[in-house]
C-alpha cells in the first residue's frame, strides 16, 4: 500500500496559564501537525512542537523539512517512507518525529497497543514564585493527586535556594522534587547550588549547565547532594552511554521529539537501564497526540513520575477521546486508540498546506 496524500498543519493552543521555564515563557504551544493517507484509506497522524530556545533546529527550518519530505514520501510504502524519514532526520529531529510518529500510527504499531488499563502517576510544576502563595499552590495541586513537583530554578541561585527550601518544607514526608534549571546556571553557580541543597525530598536535579557543556554538568554532579539527570544533551544512544560514566550522573531524561520515533524512543529508554541508570520520560512542551504516544511508550518502560504533562496545559484538547487524567495519574483504558476531533483541529489551525500524489 502506497502513500496518496499528507497534509501538513501549523497549530495554535493557547495555554491556560503561562508555562515558564528558564529560558522562555510559553503563552501558547505551535506544533506542527502531520497526517498521512495511505491508498486504502487509512490514516496516521503524528505531530512535534519545536521549542525556539531548547535547541539549534528552527520552526522555518522545521516547517520546510516537513514540506520537503511530505512531497519526497509519496508514492512509497510505508517502510520506504520511514526508511528516508530516519535517515534524514539529523536534518531536523522534531520535525522528522511528526512525520515518523504519523508513519508509526499508520503503519499500527504495537507500541500504541493499551492491552489493560493503564494508569501513569504524572509531574507537576510548581508555577508560585513568591513565597506566600507556595503552600496554597502545593495544597490545591496535592488535593489533584499529584506527588511528584517540578521546581525551576536558575535564575537566582540565593533566592532558588530560598524557594526549594519552602517547598520543601510544605511537602515534608507528602511529595517527591525534581529541581531542573533548564540549562540556566555556569558550572560555579551549579556547583554552588547544589552543594547547598539540602537532599530531604528532592529525587534528583536536572540539567543545571548548557547541553553541550558535559565537564560543567559532570563538575556539578560529583558536588551535588542529589542525583544529577541529564535532559538536553541525552538525543542519542551514543549519550546515554556518555552520560553513563559520569559520576553522580543517575537519571536521563529522554523525549519522543528527540529520539525521532515511538520505537527509537523505547530503544533510548531501555539503553538508560541498561547502563545502570534510570529513565525518566517526557516533554512538558508537547500536545495531547505527544503526551498520548510518550504515555503508550511508558507502559513498558517507565517506573516513576510522567514529564508527559503537555496535554494538561492548553485550553482544548486535539483528541476526540481526550486523555483522562484523575487522582495525578494519566489515565488509558484498555483498547484506548483515539483520533482526531476535526473540529477541534480546524479551529487550531493556521496554516495548512496538502500534498498529493500524482495519477
Amino acid at each position: 500500500m502506497k502513500i496518496t496524500s499528507v497534509n501538513l498543519r501549523k497549530l495554535h493552543l493557547p495555554l491556560m496559564v503561562p508555562y515558564r521555564l528558564s529560558y522562555r515563557t510559553f503563552e501558547e504551544f505551535e506544533p506542527y501537525y502531520v497526517e498521512i493517507t495511505r491508498e486504502d484509506g487509512r490514516v496516521g497522524f503524528g505531530d512535534g512542537h519545536i521549542s525556539p530556545g531548547s535547541s539549534s533546529e528552527t520552526r522555518v527550518g522545521g516547517w520546510a523539512f516537513c514540506q520537503e519530505l511530505s512531497q519526497a514520501i509519496l508514492g512509497m510504502t510505508v517502510g520506504e517512507a520511514r526508511q528516508l524519514v530516519q535517515e534524514r532526520m539529523p536534518e531536523s529531529k522534531v520535525a522528522a518525529s511528526a512525520l515518523a510518529t504519523a508513519l508509526e500510527v499508520l503503519d499500527n504499531t504495537d507500541l500504541i497497543d493499551i492491552p489493560s488499563d493503564l494508569h501513569l502517576p504524572l509531574l507537576t510544576p510548581i508555577n508560585s514564585t513568591n513565597l506566600d502563595d507556595i503552600p496554597g499552590e502545593l495544597d490545591e495541586l496535592m488535593a489533584k493527586g499529584f506527588k511528584t513537583f517540578k521546581v525551576k530554578v536558575g535564575k537566582d541561585l540565593e533566592a532558588d535556594l530560598r524557594r526549594v527550601a519552602a517547598i520543601q518544607e510544605v511537602t515534608a514526608g507528602r511529595a517527591t522534587l525534581r529541581l531542573d534549571a533548564n540549562r540556566a546556571f555556569d558550572q560555579d553557580q551549579g556547583c554552588r547550588f547544589a552543594a547547598s541543597l539540602n537532599p530531604e525530598g528532592i529525587e534528583l536535579f536536572e540539567q543545571p549547565c548548557l547541553a553541550e557543556d558535559w565537564d560543567a554538568n559532570a563538575a556539578v554532579a560529583r558536588v551535588s547532594k542529589v542525583p544529577l539527570m541529564l535532559d538536553e544533551p541525552i538525543c542519542t544512544l551514543a549519550d546515554i552511554e556518555r552520560a553513563s560514566k559520569l559520576e553522580n550522573v543517575q537519571f536521563c531524561k529522554l523525549k519522543l521529539k528527540r529520539f525521532g520515533s515511538m520505537q527509537g524512543l523505547k530503544d533510548g529508554l531501555d539503553a538508560v537501564r541498561a547502563h545502570g541508570m534510570e529513565p525518566v520520560l517526557g516533554d512538558g512542551l508537547g500536545s495531547e497526540i505527544t503526551s498520548w504516544m510518550e504515555a503508550c511508550v511508558a507502559q513498558s518502560t517507565i517506573r516513576n513520575a510522567g514529564e508527559f504533562n503537555g496535554f494538561l496545559k492548553p485550553v482544548h484538547r486535539l483528541l476526540d477521546t481526550p486523555l483522562t487524567f484523575r487522582d495525578g495519574d494519566i489515565i488509558l483504558t484498555k483498547g484506548y486508540r483515539p483520533s482526531v476531533n476535526r473540529q477541534r483541529l480546524d479551529d487550531s489551525t493556521t496554516e495548512s498546506l496538502n500534498f498529493s500524489q500524482t495519477r
